[in-house]
């Protein structure tokens, strides 16, 4: 079975550590940053399927954060938290294609199931990227230069 491995951004290093082990022992891989620019950093160099993030940071905050990641890698799936008075920048964040946020402190089945959640859709679009490579892949090589050509003439 496929490992899920999981980022958490939150500038405060004890809901780092206590949510990362509790979510280890759900079974997954859990890195944590406690920066957006940290983030960054180990998404460019490690595998990552969901990043959980902290809206409210100093520095790089969560959106400018995750309009990177977004940019950088858009099959991520992004879940962002909030504190109560910032529920409106998450909705934002919504519209901008986060896969959901959750009101800090979020109960840990709650945060577990909406990483599941998003696990699952990163698998879908990752799946759908690989069968249309593989439908690409077995087209003949006329039928290539056929596309190919009519995209010139568009």
């Amino acid at each position: 079975m496929e490992t899920l491995y999981v980022l958490l951004v939150d500038d405060e290093p004890r809901y780092l550590e206590t949510t990362s082990r509790l979510l280890a022992r759900k079974g997954c891989s859990v890195a944590t940053a406690t920066s957006g620019v940290e983030a960054l950093s180990l998404l460019a160099k490690d595998p990552v399927h969901v990043v959980v993030l902290d809206v409210k940071m100093p520095g790089m905050d969560g959106h400018e954060t995750f309009r990177a990641i977004r940019k950088s890698h858009p099959l991520v799936e992004v879940i962002l938290l909030t504190g109560h008075g910032t529920v409106d920048s998450a909705v934002e964040g919504l519209k901008a294609g986060a896969f959901d946020y959750l009101v800090k402190p979020a109960d840990i089945d709650l945060l577990w199931g909406k990483i599941s959640e998003a696990w699952d859709s990163y698998r879908r679009h990752a799946e759908k990227i690989r069968l249309a490579m593989l439908e690409r892949s077995m087209q003949s090589p006329r039928d290539i230069m056929k596309q190919q050509g009519s995209d010139i003439d568009a």
